[in-house]
């Protein structure tokens, strides 16, 4: 812009708003200052130009093991000792009272678990036979059982699962992925969510957003039944047309723009438009899982009407894998089971053991496993008890935030290792503690950056996914 002049009747000594000789000095060197200062950081890779691509592949902070990340998210949170951490001393309890203080005195009652534990594979670790498929998988899995969370309530839980923090307003751990490496394929988001079907997700969109990340960061939620993206081929609309509209917008949107260079919001719409362009053509080929053999179909349980959906979803997330999408959601609802467990978790387990097996089988026949981490968890554990008037019915779990249960595989994890310990109940987690943080730690390190390096300055602070840091799980590593 063209510099304005002052003007000669203003004295030399003070301008007309009371800016004297010295103050203006001084303001004239702090803006000096931050260009040199925002010219060194945006040199470090600390900040990004206004001009570069928020989602242009890079390299992280260190060598990461995985490309790729697919998140298993078992919305309603599973129970540990149900799945992949036995506990036999609750069958010697099962019916005792258990007193405790809610408020008030409240009879519980301790509940065994319904299902039987078997080892597998060569590393001998015990699942639930809820998991028959999945089972056979264990010695590509690190099952880390001393795991624990800081709330137990379903939705403040699953904010703090995918974004670290207990409330809205974070960045999920997808947008970080693709903030801190950017994208391999710019016809494809660099973090989508495939969501269930049979309803929405505890606290909503705000799991996926980019909060104070750039926009591009927000994963892209993709319907994993019908067309992917509503509206995404508007009729009567063909590709010149569309494209010559999205040519007229961007030069309006550009003298804006050039107005207002620091306009980051108005930069991200149009590099979405432009995304949601060339999605138009890949985005259908991506998620077509038509195109796998028969075969392949029924690896994932695409025959059977229980299995399809997850199998589908399981299936896709291969598919962008392949395509360079760095981080995939996929969510399965129904998990929570305050009563009949046995119902409850074996209908859940009956849907998504068979894909999951089917997508760590594919994966590693495919030889995608060693570059793809993929990590299975729900938003806290369960209690070893329940209320006495849930006993006497079908006796089920209640939220447990000191316990929990995850897995993770592929990616440069260790397969076959048990991490960790809770105690003889599996109330709490007592060997190896490691807090959600950590998870997430992890997550970032495998994928090649460091937690503590991936910071965003946001609030008169630098903020970052584990909030004050994380630390490794290295026993779940190869």
């Amino acid at each position: 812009m063209k510099q304005q002049q002052i003007p000669s009747a203003m004295s030399a000594a003070q301008c007309s708003h009371g800016l004297d000789r010295r103050n203006l000095l001084y303001n004239f060197g702090n803006g000096v200052g931050a260009l040199a200062l925002t010219s060194l950081l945006q040199r470090d890779g600390v900040v990004q130009a206004n001009d570069s691509k928020v989602l242009s592949p890079r390299s992280g902070h260190l060598p990461g093991k995985a490309k790729s990340c697919i998140f298993l998210f078992m919305s309603g949170a599973p129970s540990q000792m149900d799945t992949f951490d036995p506990k036999p001393e609750l069958n010697r309890l099962h019916g005792q009272p258990v007193t405790r203080i809610y408020g008030s005195l409240v009879k519980r009652m301790y509940v065994a678990c319904p299902f039987t534990f078997q080892k597998h594979g060569e590393s001998g670790i015990e699942v639930s036979d809820i998991f028959p498929r999945l089972a056979k998988c264990v010695d590509d899995m690190a099952i880390i059982r001393s795991l624990h969370t800081s709330v137990e309530a379903h939705t403040t839980a699953t904010f703090f699962m995918n974004t670290g923090m207990p409330i809205p307003g974070s960045p999920s751990v997808g947008s970080w992925v693709a903030y801190g490496l950017g994208s391999e394929n710019e016809n494809l988001p660099g973090f989508v969510v495939l969501p269930d079907t049979s309803g929405g997700v505890f606290g909503g969109a705000m799991n996926w957003s980019n909060a104070y990340l750039p926009t591009e960061c927000q994963g892209t939620l993709l319907n994993p039944v019908g067309p992917p993206i509503v509206d995404l081929q508007p009729k009567g609309i063909g590709p010149q047309r569309q494209y010559n509209n999205l040519r007229m917008l961007n030069r309006l949107n550009e003298k804006t723009l050039h107005l207002n260079p620091r306009n980051h919001d108005l930069m991200g719409r149009m590099r979405q438009y432009e995304l949601a362009f060339r999605m138009q053509t890949s985005v259908p080929d991506a998620l077509d899982v038509s195109q796998e053999s028969q075969h392949t179909q029924e690896l994932y349980g695409l025959d059977a009407p229980v299995t399809d959906e997850m199998g589908r979803k399981c299936l896709m997330a291969r598919r962008m894998v392949e395509r360079g999408v760095r981080f995939i959601q996929i969510y399965c609802n129904g998990w929570d089971s305050h009563e009949n467990i046995a119902s409850n978790h074996r209908r859940c387990a009956e849907r998504t053991d068979v894909p999951m097996a089917g997508l760590l089988t594919d994966l590693r026949q495919r030889g995608l496993l060693d570059d793809t981490l993929v990590v299975w968890g729900g938003e806290f554990g369960r209690t070893a008890d329940n209320s006495m008037n849930f006993f006497r019915t079908s006796p089920g779990r209640d939220h447990n935030k000191r316990a929990m249960i995850a897995w993770m595989a592929g990616g440069g994890v260790k397969g076959g290792a048990v991490v960790g310990g809770t105690d003889e109940l599996g109330i709490n987690a007592v060997d190896n503690t490691y807090h959600m943080h950590d998870l997430h730690a992890t997550i970032l390190h495998q994928m090649g950056l460091d937690d503590m390096e991936l910071t965003f300055y946001h609030a008169g602070r630098f903020k970052r996914l584990t909030d004050l840091g994380g630390q490794i799980i290295t026993e779940a590593l190869a």
